[in-house]
């Protein structure tokens, strides 16, 4: 099944007023995730998927005002609650976009850096892959974190790791390996598991 960013909006229009509650528990995580990135200040990194901006703090607090964050979303719920997060802390160095980011208009930035934090649907998405990673230089660095499944007999663990993801993903496409497509950009990239197996987090370079 491909992944369908009609009912991914649909979806997120529901989900997007108690977004940043259910995430909290991934903050660890997410800052995990966005030190496998090593930004420099006056750096430009793109979050794949931001939802409401979670990481914006974070990587916005590395690059400095003399870099640039970028993010794009397709929920405009999410986005508008991005928006709002970028107002209320002033930033003057970061940027959301909303749409499909198969097709939405990235701008002239040319990335150093890419954040794939729980954005399983565009991972699937060769198109969307193809656009983010045309404009990524060579040698930018990306980190990936989510969820996965394991060993099929350890049938307990992969109902929760397809529990956990439901409502936040519109396929089931290689779960086992979520990371398949991205090896056509990212042939170094490696990874850990995480939550014993039904989470994963790793990072490579943009050949």
């Amino acid at each position: 099944m491909r992944p369908d960013p009609q009912r991914a909006i649909e979806n997120y229009r529901r989900l997007a007023p108690g977004y940043d509650a259910s995430s909290r528990h991934e903050t660890p995580l997410r800052l995990r995730t966005i030190d496998l990135l090593h930004l420099a200040s006056g750096e430009r990194v793109l979050d794949v998927a931001c939802g409401t901006g979670l990481s914006f703090a974070a990587l916005a607090a590395r690059v400095g005002t003399g870099g640039r964050v970028v993010g794009v979303e397709v929920s405009p719920e999410m986005v508008q609650l991005a928006r709002e997060r970028i107002a209320r802390e002033s930033w003057t160095a970061v940027e959301v976009r909303v749409g499909d980011i198969a097709s939405v208009d990235l701008g002239p930035h040319v990335f150093d850096a890419a954040l794939f934090h729980y954005t399983h649907d565009v991972l699937q998405s060769p198109p969307a892959l193809a656009r983010i990673f045309a404009s990524l230089r060579p040698g930018a660095r990306v980190a990936v974190a989510g969820l996965k499944t394991t060993h099929p007999l350890l049938v307990p663990l992969n109902l929760s790791a397809w529990w956990r993801g439901r409502r936040y993903r519109t396929t089931d496409a290689n779960l086992r390996r979520p990371w398949i497509h991205l090896l056509r950009w990212v042939p170094d990239f490696t990874w850990q598991p995480t939550y014993l197996g039904t989470g994963y987090i790793g990072s490579g370079t943009v050949r």
